[in-house]
């Protein structure tokens, strides 16, 4: 959640959020399993030395991956919003079934700490490569660095054996984890994403939660009206805006505007009404002055901060939102989840939302201990460690059925639960962002400009379709198709 821990620690504003569209967070807390799976041992077996130095246990039916007794276990995790707490307790549950030895590593600085590692063929057994400073996935699965996670997805689930973990995930997490066509990534925490208003403050000015784009126009000029901002954005991260404009995109011309993008097609963008449309929409917004005054100079945490004084009506995120924002939100601001409002003669309807997994966990292809990463990644897709996760992030994994309708959840998240739920099956999500992370970036520079009346939209769309064209032309594009 960005380089800012939701309890406060490392809030250095200056490492910003690269691949945040990948962030999640806060939307429900997961129902405590009947039975924990931490008393039932593991069958031993022969532990002769493997090639990489590990010790190699027994494949059985409860051990499928052949991990040692006593080994040891090397994890490394991006402490952000989420922190590293319940990391600290997954490893503390692995070590207690397995009597591994694990060594943790909780940071911002992922590419730092872990590009020689890689580089020199040592590098840890588990990593939650996210954040900022991210090392690509598409650059680490292109080197044949990432371990083919098939064998975890055929494993048995820990909470029914009789099930395969694939049958345990909520849909699209594989999809999202899949690189030129071999799944490397889970990616573990589910997330939504839209706008978010304050409760509070539109019950006292007697605002309605827009459904239309010329109504959440009104609502900002209305808030303009009353000395306040209509939309803040973190503008010196400018995917959280495209994530206003490639929603807009994918609701006004449908799930196949957006496969256009993600495919890499020759008119994306450009001989695309409907992006030049969304793009001409949210520019309307910078035109009429709507948005809050000195957004586009601020990080993450500080247009946050400023819309929990008040400041503005709306702000895009992840639904990571609340659980980043504990310390600087008011205890009455009933935060508030909002789809993104629709333009005219929109194919997908106001309900839909983009949502999908995020938070991506590997285990490197030359980890000493691999048959141990697979274990605790097998682990981490139990009812009980998504227990423990929920309960030290608030926050949803991709584990199906994981909603304990009896847990009294904060505003946001209920809001987020309920938005969910209104959504139904209407639910899409972008891959271009894990697929062509240089073609992400070169569409955000594009919105930068854009909200800076740098650029105009149709200068935009011309950006954004060259990033598409060149991405185009990486070999493993061919790989990487949506039907």
């Amino acid at each position: 959640m960005g380089s800012t821990s939701a309890h406060g620690e490392n809030s250095t504003d200056g490492l910003g959020r690269r691949d945040l569209i990948k962030r999640s967070a806060a939307l429900g807390l997961i129902a405590v399993p009947t039975m924990s799976f931490l008393s039932a041992c593991a069958a031993g077996g022969d532990e002769s030395a493997t090639k990489g130095g590990a010790p190699k246990g027994a494949v059985t039916k409860e051990n499928p991956f052949g991990v040692a007794k006593g080994g040891k276990l090397d994890v490394v995790v991006f402490k952000g919003g989420f922190g590293d707490d319940y990391a600290k307790a997954w490893e503390a549950a692995f070590d207690k079934k397995w009597g591994t030895t694990s060594s943790h590593l909780g940071t911002q600085e992922i590419t730092a700490k872990l590009q020689p590692r890689f580089n020199g063929g040592n590098p840890p057994d588990v990593v939650d490569d996210a954040g900022a400073q991210q090392i690509k996935l598409d650059v680490l699965a292109k080197g044949g660095q990432l371990a083919d996670l098939a064998v975890l997805l055929d494993a048995p689930s820990l909470d029914d054996p009789a099930k395969k973990v694939r049958d345990t995930l909520i849909a699209g997490t594989v999809e999202q984890g899949t690189q030129g066509g071999k799944f490397v990534a889970l990616n573990y925490v589910y997330t939504v994403f839209g706008l978010w208003y304050s409760g509070k403050l539109f019950k006292e000015k007697g605002w309605t939660p827009p459904k239309t784009w010329d109504e959440f126009l009104a609502v900002c000029t209305k808030a303009k009206e009353a000395g306040i901002g209509g939309l803040a954005h973190q503008g010196k991260f400018p995917y959280y805006i495209n994530v206003v404009i490639m929603d807009l995109i994918a609701k006004k011309g449908g799930l196949d505007a957006m496969k256009a993008i993600d495919n890499l097609e020759p008119n994306a963008f450009e001989g695309s009404p409907v992006a030049l449309a969304a793009v001409e929409a949210v520019y309307e917004v910078v035109e009429k002055g709507l948005l809050m005054p000195g957004t586009n100079g601020l990080t993450h945490t500080e247009s946050q901060t400023a819309w929990n004084q008040y400041k503005a009506a709306f702000i895009p995120s992840g639904s990571w939102l609340e659980n980043e924002q504990l310390k600087q939100t008011p205890d009455d601001f009933d935060m508030k989840f909002l789809p993104v409002p629709v333009l005219a003669d929109s194919k997908l309807p106001f309900e839909a939302i983009r949502a999908g997994a995020g938070e991506p966990f590997i285990v490197p292809e030359k980890a000493a201990n691999k048959a141990g990463g697979l274990e605790f990644l097998r682990s981490m897709l139990s009812r009980e460690w998504s227990t423990i996760f929920a309960q030290q992030a608030n926050s949803l994994t991709v584990v199906k059925d994981g909603v304990d309708p009896a847990v009294k959840l904060r505003p946001g998240t209920q809001s987020a639960v309920e938005a969910l739920k209104g959504a139904g099956d209407n639910t899409f999500n972008y891959l271009y962002t894990e697929w062509y992370s240089e073609m992400g970036t070169e569409i955000e520079n594009a919105s930068n400009e854009l909200m800076a009346q740098r650029i105009q939209p149709k200068e935009w769309i011309k950006r954004a379709q060259a990033a598409v064209d060149k991405a185009a032309k990486d070999p493993n594009a061919k790989n990487n198709r949506r039907s």
